[in-house]
């Protein structure tokens, strides 16, 4: 009887012990989470109004932190997530903030002609980066403003104008945000890459960065603005055929929209993204290259508007000629690009 209740201390006492230790390492655990997170506070510059919403956003910080960790173990992946500057976010928050809540793909369109059509892609460039030809402009940020539309047509109309004039010229998203308010774009409410092209043309073309900068806000156009450059019209790619697709970028940059609102791209860190990918489009991006990593993988390397925080300093690369026609992400259901 001794024995067996000397044995029952002894499991009770191993117990207690066993549970303080764990105990101990969650609180170390959540100290050195605590710590992480002060530091990517310093990092960007974030400040929370008071301890109950610090309290809450560590909560956020923390199981984002869990499921990069999750993702990056899990297994032969091509591409990566980080802590970066949404990192404190719910992805409902993140889609809220950062995709185009106003982008509607268009019902009907208009055929255009498509320039490239009698382009062999045999005779293509097996890669191409229009950054190494001086056609992108360094990356932009468009901030709590929902307006990747404008920041897409702009980064398009970028390149056709170097391409054209041999002059590459950062232009006016703003001017967009505040002065095209017809049609679909409705400033950080969200619009279309087709409209702004339009209102472009109409406009007799964008003026200057410089001239007239971002503000990341919905402002009264102002009249009167010198137009830096022009564009004569745009065109649609056919839809859903990355052949196709690969044509134009090989010429130019192109604006394209896709599905940007899941964590693993609210999170991406670099890497060709690939795996499965919703269609839902709802941000607006350029396609400036394509090309191919040394295991084989073909990819799209595209332009985001996020800062240079975000992704490959601010650019993505997604798999290119997936089974999907759609491409991924949605990436080839809406292709267009300016034209000089």
């Amino acid at each position: 009887m001794a024995t067996l209740k000397g044995s029952i201390l002894a499991i009770l006492g191993l117990a207690l012990f066993c549970g303080a230790a764990l105990a101990a390492r969650d609180l170390n655990d959540d100290s050195a989470m605590v710590a992480r997170h002060e530091q990517w506070m310093a990092q960007y510059n974030r400040v929370y109004k008071d301890a109950t919403e610090k309290a809450q956003r560590f909560e956020v910080f923390k199981a984002n932190v869990k499921f990069i960790e999750s993702f990056n173990a899990g297994g032969n992946r091509k591409f990566w997530l980080g802590v970066n500057q949404f990192a404190d976010l719910t992805n409902d928050e993140f889609r809220a903030t950062k995709t185009n809540k106003g982008f509607k793909p268009s019902p009907v369109k208009v055929p255009t002609g498509f320039r490239y059509e009698n382009v062999s892609v045999d005779a293509l460039p097996a890669s191409i980066d229009w950054r190494t030809k001086g056609a992108v402009t360094p990356i932009k940020d468009q901030g709590q403003c929902g307006c990747c539309w404008a920041f897409s047509a702009v980064a398009a109309t970028e390149g056709i104008v170097k391409i054209s004039t041999d002059k590459l010229i950062s232009l006016s998203e703003q001017e967009l945000v505040d002065c095209d308010v017809h049609g679909e774009d409705q400033g950080c409410e969200g619009g279309l890459m087709d409209d702004a092209f339009k209102f472009i043309i109409k406009n007799g073309g964008l003026t200057t960065e410089s001239s007239y900068p971002y503000t990341a806000t919905d402002g009264k156009c102002k009249s009167g603005t010198n137009s830096a450059a022009n564009i004569k019209g745009f065109e649609d790619v056919p839809a859903n055929d990355e052949a196709a697709l690969m044509k134009a970028v090989a010429n130019q940059p192109v604006s394209v929209a896709v599905d940007g609102g899941d964590m693993t791209f609210q999170l991406y860190s670099g890497g060709v993204m690939t795996g499965s990918c919703g269609t839902d489009l709802d941000h607006g991006i350029a396609a400036i290259g394509y090309g191919q990593t040394s295991d084989g993988t073909k990819y799209w390397l595209l332009k985001n508007s996020w800062g240079t925080t975000w992704g490959e300093n601010g650019y993505l690369r997604m798999e290119k000629d997936i089974s999907d026609k759609r491409g991924m992400c949605g990436l080839a259901m809406e292709p267009s690009y300016p034209t000089e």
